[in-house]
């Protein structure tokens, strides 16, 4: 009734009092004063108008305010604080010195437990969101979330304070109890925040459906993805291989993936491997602490140097020459009649030759497609050809000339002009960002990956078959504590003598040039190996980090 009375007052002026004392006979003038003082103290709290203001809140920008205003409005009470990550050097210190305290506290706590010892003890353990700022301007730069469950309605508030962080660069989710549903709605997320979120951490968080391949999509902005210790096995292997790359879908972004701490074996090794046939993309590879065997080992190296495509491959292949063919024919004029030929012959081809007939015609496409281009831009077919085959992916060591590279491989390249301009501005805008080296190198990557199917790559014929140089973009490769033998041993000493003499025929600034850094320690043979010892020798001179002589002690960490 108090309700009822004091709501008039507030809107209405002195005069109509009769009709109000009318209307609630019973209200006294102790009741008309206190209707009088009530809407100033009262009403504010208990406004109806309390659940739609998270819709109506404008972000500051300060994820500290934001966060806390927007769990106020939606009704929390007690959540987590947002706290500055503490730094490695000072939490020593003060560990240091406290070290000696605990045993006061406990002898406290066992006599009189009371609450406020056990909060100042445990307060490390409160749910909190740790953030990295930048040193500069103070903006948050990195999110830590570890420990703590992350339900439906906090990734709705984070939907909304989250897209204001404009240098927002990574989110790590450690152990936060994620689900299926609850992955779906982080990855809805994920494009509302800013272009400068290129890192996602997402470590002890099992989930049933393995549905990690979702933030592998091709529309994905995501180039380092952590998985580690997820359970994930053969099936979610399988899933995250098909996300690397299929016959007419690939993965152009993601530059490092770690799946370590998993339950992969052979099979889920093999499905990574399909993965990695037409991927040009990924750098980095980590299937550290798995259940990786020969089997498995052997499908790994076969893909890091030249394999034979399957006939479904085959077809794809002739398809997209025929695809690229008629491209150059409607574009350039000027060899519109070295098109028509090369379309004749592709027909001729598909119409159904002798396999010999189709396996000259097939070289041919692969010599005389560049000689046409070079005439349009003034170049010599042999560089162009080379400039193809190091076009799928480009290695971010090389510097300055890669970059040049990579602009020598866009003139010699046909497929889709409209792409390559967009994701060179996406090039320019991410040095804008102050981004680090991989990440520069991941544009540059993605650039050059997003010019050529892999399948376009020059191959070799041999006995009636295609063989495919082999991915050598892959730069990093960790199967450190599986169970390979000297078996799967031999596979990787061929896969390393393969690419170190590759490398050695081309110039460093051609191209990517295989891995520079493998790891096989803590596997089922002995460390005196001598194949072991041979793939060690060779991949010294190819490791970076060998190369800077004031860290005497980097190359043996970088070989165990």
């Amino acid at each position: 009734m108090s309700g009822e009375a004091s709501a008039p007052p507030a809107t209405s002026p002195r005069a109509p009092r009769p009709g109000i004392q009318k209307s609630s006979g019973a209200v006294t003038k102790k009741g008309d004063r206190g209707a009088k003082e009530k809407p100033a103290t009262v009403l504010p709290p208990v406004g109806e108008e309390e659940p739609k203001n998270p819709e109506e809140y404008q972000c500051t920008g300060i994820l500290e305010v934001d966060f806390a205003e927007l769990c106020t409005r939606w009704g929390y009470t007690d959540f987590p604080k947002v706290v500055t990550r503490p730094r490695p050097q000072p939490t020593f210190a003060p560990s240091a010195s406290t070290s000696e305290k605990p045993t006061v506290d406990d002898q406290r706590l066992s006599g009189s437990c009371s609450l406020n010892s056990l909060e100042s003890k445990y307060v490390f353990f409160r749910p909190t969101i740790q953030v990295e700022l930048e040193p500069e301007d103070k903006s948050v730069k990195e999110i830590y979330i570890r420990g703590w469950k992350v339900e439906e309605r906090i990734l709705g508030i984070f939907s909304k304070c989250l897209p204001s962080l404009s240098q927002l660069q990574a989110i790590n989710l450690w152990k936060v109890g994620l689900t299926d549903k609850t992955l779906t709605t982080f990855i809805t997320l994920l494009p509302l925040c800013s272009s400068t979120l290129r890192k996602v951490s997402l470590e002890g968080n099992p989930l049933p459906e393995q549905s990690y391949h979702k933030l592998m999509a091709a529309d994905s902005t995501i180039a380092h993805l952590s998985l580690r210790n997820n359970n994930i096995d053969d099936h979610g292997a399988q899933l995250l291989g098909q996300a690397l790359s299929t016959l007419h879908s690939c993965n152009r972004t993601l530059v490092s993936l770690n799946l370590g701490f998993n339950h992969i074996g052979d099979e889920g090794a093999g499905y990574i491997a399909d993965g990695l046939r037409l991927n040009r993309s990924l750098l980095w590879l980590s299937l550290a602490h798995n259940r990786i065997q020969d089997k498995g080992a052997l499908k790994l190296a076969e893909v890091l140097r030249p394999f034979e495509l399957t006939h479904i491959e085959v077809v794809e292949r002739r398809r997209l020459l025929l695809e690229k063919g008629s491209q150059e024919r409607s574009r350039s004029p000027s060899t519109s009649r070295h098109g028509d030929s090369k379309t004749e012959r592709d027909k001729n081809q598909l119409m159904g030759v002798s396999s010999f007939a189709l396996v000259e015609k097939d070289k041919t496409q692969t010599v005389k497609t560049p000689k046409g281009l070079g005439k349009k831009k003034e170049k010599s077919g042999e560089v162009v050809k080379k400039e193809e085959k190091s076009g799928p992916g480009q290695s971010p060591t090389q510097g300055t000339p890669k970059k040049e590279d990579s602009a020598k491989a866009g003139k010699g390249k046909v497929t889709i002009p409209e792409q390559k301009l967009s994701k060179g501005k996406g090039a320019k805008t991410g040095s804008k960002e102050k981004r680090s080296i991989l990440m520069e190198s991941e544009q540059l990557v993605g650039e050059a990956t997003e010019m050529v199917n892999p399948l376009l790559e020059p191959v070799e014929h041999r006995d009636g078959k295609v063989f495919m140089p082999g991915n050598k973009v892959l730069l990093h490769l960790n199967l450190l504590r599986n169970r390979i033998t000297e078996v799967g041993l031999e596979a990787f000493l061929t896969v390393v003598q393969y690419q170190a003499q590759f490398a050695k025929s081309k110039s460093a600034s051609k191209g990517p040039v295989g891995l520079l850094w493998l790891s096989l320690a803590k596997n089922c043979f002995s460390p005196q190996c001598p194949t072991y010892a041979m793939i060690q020798e060779l991949m010294l001179p190819r490791d970076p980090i060998s190369k800077c002589r004031h860290k005497e002690e980097e190359p043996v960490a970088s070989s165990t």
